[in-house]
């Protein structure tokens, strides 16, 4: 299934902008592949000396940003296994900014950050080949939001997408 067949009722409005940013080329697991490939590609072509430049205060880095990618999967992929598994329990939405406060990325490598982000999204991958047709249409709740579980494996493609698209129009 290709991201232009998700129907609206799948997801929040808030996730529509996002949602555009992923490519029609591509089936759901081709693109969570082929994504994280073209993004630790892009990563490693960032100079050194940007990956802790903040380019206003208070705003994260792209270290900061890496870990944020990996922590939103790892709880995007949460709500995938529970929705998928018809697990009625509304999930609760997580304050990014303290994840991040906690996080300490840019005390990290840059090459931690990229393989801890390619082992979530191996484990993200394992997840989503298990599921059926069945599965993937499920739909849960988080953040007092309906989602299908085969939105939720697009927000993660389109959420990586978006902070590239950050880190080329306000950091590089």
């Amino acid at each position: 299934m290709k991201c232009s067949q998700l129907q609206s009722t799948e997801y929040s409005p808030y996730y529509q902008n996002y949602l555009s940013l992923v490519s029609d080329e591509y089936t759901l697991i081709e693109e969570l592949e082929i994504s994280l490939h073209r993004f630790i590609k892009f990563v490693q072509d960032i100079p050194m000396d940007k990956f802790d430049y903040r380019y206003q205060e208070g705003k994260w880095t792209i270290k900061d940003i890496i870990q944020h990618l990996i922590d939103a999967e790892r709880i995007f992929a949460y709500r995938a296994l529970c929705f998928s598994r018809n697990d009625a329990t509304e999930l609760p939405g997580f304050e990014e900014n303290d994840y991040v406060d906690h996080a300490h990325a840019n005390t990290r490598s840059i090459m931690e950050l990229l393989t801890e982000l390619s082992a979530v999204r191996q484990a993200t991958l394992c997840l989503y080949k298990s599921f059926d047709e069945v599965a993937l249409m499920r739909i849960g709740v988080a953040c007092n939001a309906s989602m299908s579980v085969r939105a939720v494996g697009f927000v993660i493609i389109a959420h990586q997408n978006h902070h590239q698209k950050v880190f080329i129009e306000r950091y590089l």
